[in-house]
């Protein structure tokens, strides 16, 4: 074999890695997400990640993973969107942020009270 045939197989072999490390950690995204948005009493909407970054780093024990963020969409009413991530180092979760942007506004007194 010639050294260019064993470039192009060990080229498609990571090719082919790369694809299916990464279904493994988008499938765990998901999970993430609906996991914290059952928890949370929110709807994960559209049953999907969505890719945002991806970067080279180091887990604890100093091995090279991959460090990867995905953005997800929920509604806390029913009515909107907001926005959340999950960020996985591999396939393992390392932070999820879930914000309901919930917002309450005290009632203003009304005019017509009566003091007794």
């Amino acid at each position: 074999m010639e050294l260019t045939e064993i470039l192009v197989i060990a080229s498609i072999a990571a090719a082919i890695w790369f694809w299916l490390d990464s279904l493994k950690a988008r499938e765990a995204g998901i999970l993430a997400a609906q996991k914290a948005c059952a928890e949370e009493g929110l709807q994960f909407l559209d049953e999907t990640v969505v890719g945002r970054s991806l970067r080279p780093a180091r887990n604890d024990a100093g091995h090279f993973r991959l460090r990867r963020v995905y953005s997800f969409e929920f509604s806390d009413t029913g009515d909107n969107r907001c926005s959340g991530s999950v960020t996985l180092l591999g396939s393992h979760v390392e932070f999820l942020h879930v914000r309901p942007q919930l917002y309450v506004v005290p009632k203003a007194p009304e005019k017509h009270e009566t003091i007794h």
